[in-house]
């Protein structure tokens, strides 16, 4: 199941620089991670949902390469984005 409306504003509202800012990276970022989120826990309720997997795995890589835009762009949103998020360990 995807985020719902409320959740969405919420993510939006947190991570925007500005009102109405769903373009930045920050939000996108903040975005696919709840989708990702949600649907890890999917797949442990159905372990034999391959064609879902597949989405999730270009999810991550869409995240992947918004992360390494943000991190060539400006190093200090990219740690700011990551910590918040508990991307890495």
């Amino acid at each position: 199941m995807s985020i719902t409306k409320d959740r969405k504003t919420e993510v939006i509202k947190n991570f925007g620089k500005r009102e109405g800012d769903t373009g930045s990276p920050e939000v996108q970022i903040a975005l696919l991670t709840e989708r990702i989120n949600d649907l890890s826990e999917h797949f442990k309720a159905h372990p034999k949902d391959h064609a879902g997997r597949r989405g999730l795995l270009k999810l991550v890589g869409r995240r992947r390469n918004l992360l390494n835009f943000l991190r060539n762009g400006n190093m200090d949103r990219y740690r700011a984005v990551v910590q918040t998020l508990g991307l890495r360990k």
